[in-house]
């Protein structure tokens, strides 16, 4: 399966929304996406497609050298068919060529698929937010990703993307 990288466009958001509620208990609206890809200067979204199809998409705020995860999500259709990875991999890709030193995002305790996701790619548990998700009350894991903009991080991002920026 072919899997490209497009930045999230309004034609996109439709698609996007399906995804978020096929995904999350307390689904962002059409009105959020709208405004993170229209209105807000330190968001970044993109989107994962097969083809013309939105099968997936992530986003992030760039504040000063540190991102922060907003969302991720993979259509039910195209889960365990390594879409969750390959979006990471991108938007981490994104924060290293915006010059970002240090990258987070909060996840859920109980979704121990995204948190062996996360881990496996170098993000370590850092706190705690109690209570953080409205839906059931549960608290929200803090994950980190230091040293993001190093040699080493640098090497590793060029060998798994194939070193090319994608031209968004």
């Amino acid at each position: 399966m072919e899997i490209t990288f497009s930045e999230m466009r309004p034609a996109h958001i439709d698609h996007v929304v399906e995804i978020e509620k096929a995904s999350f208990p307390t689904p962002w609206s059409r009105q959020s996406f709208s405004y993170e890809v229209l209105n807000n200067s330190f968001a970044r979204y993109i989107v994962a497609l097969n083809g013309e199809r939105v099968v997936g998409y992530a986003g992030m705020w760039l504040i000063l050298d540190e991102a922060h995860i907003t969302n991720l999500a993979v259509h039910p259709d195209f889960r365990r068919k390594s879409v969750g990875r390959a979006l990471m991999l991108e938007i981490m890709r994104l924060a290293f060529v915006s010059g970002v030193l240090r990258i987070m995002l909060e996840v859920r305790p109980s979704n121990m698929p995204a948190r062996h996701l996360y881990s496996s790619l170098g993000f370590y548990e850092q706190g705690l937010r109690r209570r953080y998700y409205t839906d059931n009350g549960e608290d929200a894991i803090i994950m980190w990703r230091d040293s993001l903009f190093t040699a080493d991080a640098s090497k590793k991002l060029n060998r798994v993307l194939g070193g090319s920026e994608r031209g968004y």
